[in-house]
């Protein structure tokens, strides 16, 4: 028996060990690098692609990457993220070669936009969305922006605040949270005569099942689709407090869901943040001020087609 008690001992003593040196291989190792394969790429840039680029990046990137101090994308303190993930700040992205993105080349740039993946290896865990589904032609849009003489993405010295992670995002990150590949194949715009099309693009592209599904860590960003309780709302962000705003449910349900909802009323939602006889939307969700009533309506087409999910969310504010 005694012997039995001490070979329980030294086995519960050595998978203790074992636990002890992961936990401090992956509190100093932090964020795991990855190998950069860069692909052959440089941007074409016209006035069309600047301008779509400009449209794509204040609705997408600038909610998190503009400093309202400098008026320019030089990154701030992201509020909003969640707490379990630490202190998250977003980084420079002007073209400030010291601090910003301006030694940076196309191909890095497309690099890190597709997979999450920085030109020195880092990666960037889930609070910066991967444009897995957003067509080549929209990622060189933004690449086209970016590198452009607009005053948002002018050279602004403000160094980037390095994030202070918590030890489950550099747990997650060794475990869970994993680069996206690279696509193998050219991703093309829908067709924008086709509405539901255009809106699922628009839907996926632009991040919106991210918040809409039902948890951030059940989201399936190479098949958006795929995610748990997709667009049925329940998913936990945080507002500029910190407090939690469950997001809605945009399946077509009549009584839970915009089933009820006519496009007028979704467009006045989406683009103005206005809601009939009802409080107006609040942060984290901003209005899309630069997509077009047709965008719009198209998000609104292809949500109608999506199967009704009684998922009641109610509306919570903070007064």
């Amino acid at each position: 028996m005694k012997k039995l008690v001490k070979i329980t001992g030294i086995i519960f003593g050595i998978v203790f060990l074992i636990l002890i040196c992961m936990v401090l291989y992956v509190n100093f190792t932090g964020i795991p690098k990855y190998e950069v394969v860069l692909p052959e790429y440089t941007h074409v840039s016209t006035p069309e692609s600047i301008e779509r680029g400009k449209k794509l990046a204040l609705t997408l990137c600038a909610g998190c990457h503009k400093n309202h101090e400098t008026g320019k994308l030089t990154g701030t303190l992201m509020l909003d993220a969640p707490p379990e993930f630490g202190k998250i700040y977003s980084q420079n992205i002007t073209q400030d070669s010291t601090y910003g993105i301006g030694n940076w080349t196309d191909a890095e740039l497309l690099y890190l936009l597709r997979t999450g993946i920085k030109k020195d290896g880092q990666y960037i865990p889930p609070y910066m969305a991967k444009l897995t589904v957003t067509s080549d032609q929209d990622i060189n849009a933004i690449i086209s922006f970016l590198r452009s003489d607009d005053p948002l993405v002018a050279p602004n010295p403000t160094p980037d605040q390095p994030s202070e992670v918590s030890f489950l995002t550099k747990l997650l990150s060794h475990l869970v949270f994993k680069p996206m590949p690279m696509p193998t194949k050219p991703i093309k715009m829908p067709d924008t005569t086709d509405r539901v099309a255009l809106g699922k693009y628009y839907i996926q592209t632009l991040d919106c099942f991210s918040c809409h599904s039902a948890d951030f860590k059940t989201n399936d960003y190479l098949v958006p689709e795929n995610s748990k309780g997709y667009m049925a709302g329940g998913n936990k962000p945080l507002n500029m407090e910190g407090q939690i705003i469950a997001t809605s449910n945009l399946t077509p349900h009549k009584t839970s869901g915009i089933g009820n909802w006519t496009e007028e009323q979704f467009i006045k939602a989406v683009k103005f943040g206005l809601v009939e006889n009802d409080r107006a939307l609040r942060f984290p969700m901003l209005p899309f001020v630069y997509l077009t009533d047709y965008e719009i309506a198209s998000m609104y087409a292809y949500l109608k087609t999506l199967p009704p999910v009684d998922n009641k969310v109610p509306r919570v504010f903070y007064d």
